[in-house]
């Protein structure tokens, strides 16, 4: 309607100006690739001339007061293929009418079409627009964006979004507070696994933007998503690509400031290449068959390189079949050293640590990424196969200098503990995804997708040595008094999980509207995961024995921390200095060699049913309804609960509803609730004692339940211009049965899960404002050059609160633990996240350019783990982060970089907070924790990184 109404405007105008000596061209230009929904901010240009425009949101453009002639006009969009339509006449007082169909393939039906150049639909402005354009809430980031903002993998590209946090050293983000068990991980709209058995969601981290497109972030249900899902679903969408040929070489090199300027050590076996293995030695119980060193080895100059290959392709078979691929191939590494100290579980009288370290932390990390995708596109069908391999390790030498247990083992400091850990996770996806446009109102979309991942922790390795007289903590060091047979092991990991996905959804499509499109859409869909989980894991305990087999005494010799080696050999197992034992005990017990297990299936069978229906141009409702039955079994064998199984069996039907309001062209106004649930994950429910860190371990609780959850989400937003954006959102979440991750009593920080209480509410606000200060252009003779400055803040405030119950922890769980307070947050939640950036963009020439990029970063302060038996809880404090990334392409081949990420390079800190606020009144009784004790400090250093890119 505002199509027609323009041009009777235009045609009215033009008559009365009878005596004007110029013309126009108007039109309107349609998305082929979207069912010819209006394509906004496409380019159209006069060929040889300066005079041009873009089209608004409904695909309308106008050139006006166009000197009589025959022109060429060119129609360009980040994506597709650029058209040019020679032969455009434009005569004096009269209006020449060309709507255009635009394609990222070939086959427009246009005469005289001249292709010219071919990019991504990745665009700021065309993200937004999608936004713009979608019912339900949704926030997308692009490969345009990404570069912009220097981001170099997928964590960190997540946490520029509005409301989303990533946790200090992981990969694993917050989204409104909510932490990992709330999200779900998608790529290409088919799920993931997890590269870490404590974890729901893959690490992110992993994920070099190298291979993105975009990445989505529904921060609201949709019956089309799986519905174990509270915070975000995210969804990677993997590089495509519809070009002309092209072959890309990348080069990085860099350091960090704390790792350069340090002596770096790592450990034996481990290569640089990221892809060590190593199983357990045959007899390894009677012997000493151990091959690698327990002794730390120099780790080599510690600096960050990188390397990568990218190429693609795209072309024609006949006039109505297209082809594309894509591949890429990438290794980057990085060194990490830290500092501070790491202490244990605090005592309540003396508000002291009952282990109290000086740490130091050696990291050497690799990413190898492979990927590929192969695409046709014949008339209204596609199909695209999908190829992803990642292989990530981490090398850490980790060394603890002071109190072991200030109760037993160097209690006045001396204490010497070092452990050598590598983590290595293999991911191979496989996915094929098919659409089909079968005539105007009926489409068909399918995927499928095979993933599996293996987690491997071969041989990481654990010595404690102590003074060998407390009273002499600086003196000579020995293993006499070390009684704990694991204070020494080596221990060996492995997790295989396999799994099947498939999705498949009808569309209909309903009351044909005036604008050649439909009002109303129905889609029938069917979504099923099938995965199965192995664990696996052996520990070789290296205890020290003080008498014989004949009771008599064994002198134990002095050692040399760093000779370690001297120590553990065949020549003192034979003496008797020590035996070697598995986590069931010695060889002499039967079983002992047999590992520890759990092994899980989790089979989901889901259907959906939505309907989309306009009842207005301003008013839009999206409604559906998911069933799915859910089974999670899980079986173990473990020396906490011996050999045992467990079951979730449940069904949950969950309602979704969206309502769009188009206030006006710019403004929406949007309304959504749903139903979702929360499963617990086979980690948090098997039994199994996992000693991840030297002062912390972990337990699952078989009898975790899953959470319910209540989502709403209310937001208004505006769209000044097609890459400006303010919206503010106000959201709230109820959830029953919250699970929680708590502290239990013990002489560490020891940490299991439970369902703590009957309910938790977190209710917060989100602004985000994206504006462009300025936008100039400058004539030369052969071209026109652009500069521009924009600016970029998001804010989110989250309020939550949950009511504990230790009567109910203390029916489902297996261990003693009862919560300090009756009130608390839900761990994992900030207060405050703010996310801002000033990017500057210049052109130089036709074919070179320079742009710079300031990002900041903050988090507020959030719990980690909840406190119990009178202490607070386990607090994460706040951490700002400041990052420089400028970029510089000299011509049309070449690109240089330079990033500085970390500017601030705050200290990390974790924290026992001081028991203050709703406290259980059974601990006024028995005492509180009335201090703040620092539990973890340390710096990460500046990343500086040199990056070149050339383009054949």
């Amino acid at each position: 309607m505002k199509y027609i109404l323009m041009m009777i405007a235009l045609t009215l105008t033009l008559q009365v100006s009878a005596q004007q000596s110029t013309g126009s061209i108007v039109g309107k230009l349609t998305d082929k690739e979207l069912n010819n929904e209006p394509l906004a901010f496409a380019n159209v240009l006069l060929k040889g001339t300066t005079q041009g425009t873009t089209s608004d949101f409904d695909g309308l453009y106008e050139i006006a007061n166009v000197e009589p002639g025959t022109y060429t006009v060119v129609y360009s969009y980040l994506g597709y293929e650029t058209i040019e339509i020679p032969n455009i006449e434009v005569v004096a007082g009269k209006v020449t009418n060309v709507d255009v169909p635009m394609s990222a393939s070939s086959g427009v039906a246009l005469d005289e079409v001249v292709v010219t150049t071919v990019a991504r639909k990745d665009s700021e402005a065309a993200l937004l627009l999608d936004q713009k354009r979608a019912v339900e809430i949704k926030t997308s980031i692009g490969a345009q964006e990404l570069a912009r903002k220097g981001v170099g993998d997928v964590a960190t590209a997540v946490s520029k979004v509005t409301g989303v946090s990533k946790q200090e050293g992981s990969g694993n983000v917050f989204v409104r507070g909510l932490g990992d068990r709330y999200n779900v991980t998608t790529l290409n709209g088919l799920p993931l696994p997890s590269n870490d058995p404590s974890r729901k969601n893959i690490d992110l981290g992993i994920f070099g933007t190298s291979i993105v497109q975009s990445i989505g972030i529904d921060k609201t249900y949709s019956t089309r998503n799986y519905g174990d899902f509270a915070g975000a679903n995210i969804d990677i969408v993997s590089k495509d690509y519809t070009g002309s040929g092209f072959i890309e070489i990348g080069l990085q090199s860099g350091i960090n400031t704390v790792a350069a300027g340090e002596d770096f050590f790592l450990n034996e076996g481990p290569n640089y290449s990221g892809f060590y293995d190593e199983n357990p030695p045959a007899f390894p119980l009677n012997n000493y068959n151990f091959t690698t060193s327990w002794d730390r080895e120099d780790g080599g100059t510690p600096t960050n390189i990188g390397g990568s290959i990218r190429g693609g392709n795209s072309f024609n078979i006949g006039e109505d079949t297209r082809v594309n691929f894509f591949a890429t191939g990438s290794f980057s590494n990085s060194f990490q050293y830290r500092e501070g100290i790491n202490s244990g579980g605090v005592n309540i009288g003396t508000a002291l640590p009952n282990s109290e370290y000086d740490y130091i932390g050696y990291r050497y990390s690799t990413n190898t990424t492979a990927m590929g995708n192969v695409g046709i596109r014949h008339k209204n069908h596609s199909l695209k196969y999908n190829y992803l391999f990642l292989n990530t390790s981490t090398q850490r030498q980790d060394e603890f200098d002071g109190i072991i247990d200030r109760e037993d083992d160097a209690p006045q400091g001396g204490g010497f503990v070092q452990r050598a850990t590598f983590t290595r996770n293999t991911l191979f996806v496989h996915q094929l995804l098919g659409e089909h446009n079968l005539g105007n109102r009926f489409d068909v979309n399918w995927g499928a997708a095979y993933n599996f991942l293996a987690n491997k922790v071969p041989d990481r390795r654990q010595n404690t040595v102590l003074p060998d007289n407390n009273n002499n903590p600086d003196g000579p060091k020995s293993f006499r008094l070390v009684s704990a047979a694991s204070s020494n092991h080596r221990f060996f990991q492995d997790l295989d999980e396999e799994e099947l996905s498939g999705n498949l959804a009808f569309t209909y499509k309903f009351k044909a509207n005036e604008d050649d499109g439909f009002d109303g859409k129905v889609t029938l869909g069917y979504s099923g995961r099938f995965k199965e989980v192995d664990f696996e894991a052996e520990q070789f305990n290296f205890q020290i024995l003080l008498r014989d087999s004949n009771n008599n005494p064994i002198d134990q010799p002095i050692v040399d921390p760093r000779n370690i080696d001297a120590y553990f050999n065949q020549e003192n197992l034979s003496n008797g200095f020590y035996q070697i034992r598995t986590f069931r005990g010695p060889l002499s017990f039967a079983g002992a060699l047999e590992p520890q297990f759990y092994n899980g299936s989790q089979d989901i069978h889901a259907g959906y049913f939505n309907l989309e229906y306009k009842f207005s141009e301003k008013f839009t409702v999206l409604a559906g309804v998911r069933g799915e039955q859910i089974n999670q079994s899980i079986n173990w064998s473990t020396v906490i609960q011996g050999e045992d199984s467990n079951e979730l069996d449940n069904f949950e039907v969950l309602p979704s509803v969206s309502f769009r309001y188009a206030l006006n062209d710019k403004q929406n106004l949007r309304l959504a609730a749903s139903k979702t649930y929360t499963l617990p994950q086979f980690k948090e429910r098997a039994p199994f004692l996992f000693q991840e860190e030297v002062n912390q371990d972990s337990f699952g609780n078989p009898n975790l339940q899953s959470s319910t959850n209540y989502n709403f989400d209310l937001r208004w937003e505006l769209f000044p211009s097609s890459s400006e954006v303010v919206s503010l959102t106000a959201f709230g979440r109820f959830i029953q049965d919250p699970i929680n991750q708590i502290t239990v009593a013990s002489a560490a920080n020891d940490i299991s899960w439970a369902n703590t209480g009957d309910n938790a509410k977190a209710l917060g606000a989100e602004l985000e404002i994206r504006k462009q200060l300025f936008e100039t252009e400058k004539e030369t003779a052969e071209s026109i050059l652009k500069q521009n400055l924009t600016v970029g803040a998001n804010f989110s405030y989250l309020n939550t609160n949950q009511k504990l119950d230790p009567e109910k922890i203390a029916e489902e769980t297996t261990f003693t633990v009862r919560p300090t307070y009756t009130e608390t947050n839900l761990s994992g939640a900030s207060d405050f996240i703010v996310n801002a950036d000033v990017s500057y963009y210049t052109e130089l020439t036709e074919n070179s350019n320079f742009q710079a990029t300031m990002a900041f970063n903050y988090f507020s302060e959030r719990v980690f783990a909840l406190g119990s038996e009178g202490r607070g809880n386990l607090i994460d404090r706040g951490v700002p982060t400041l990052d420089l990334i400028t970029k510089f392409q000299l011509n049309k081949h070449l690109t240089l970089g330079l990033n500085a990420k970390n500017l601030l390079d705050p200290t990390v800190e974790r924290y026992q907070d001081n028991a203050s606020g709703d406290i259980d009144p059974i601990f006024i009784e028995r005492g509180i924790l009335e201090e703040e004790v620092d539990i973890l400090t340390y710096k990460k250093g500046i990343d500086l990184r040199f990056s070149l890119n050339y383009r054949f």
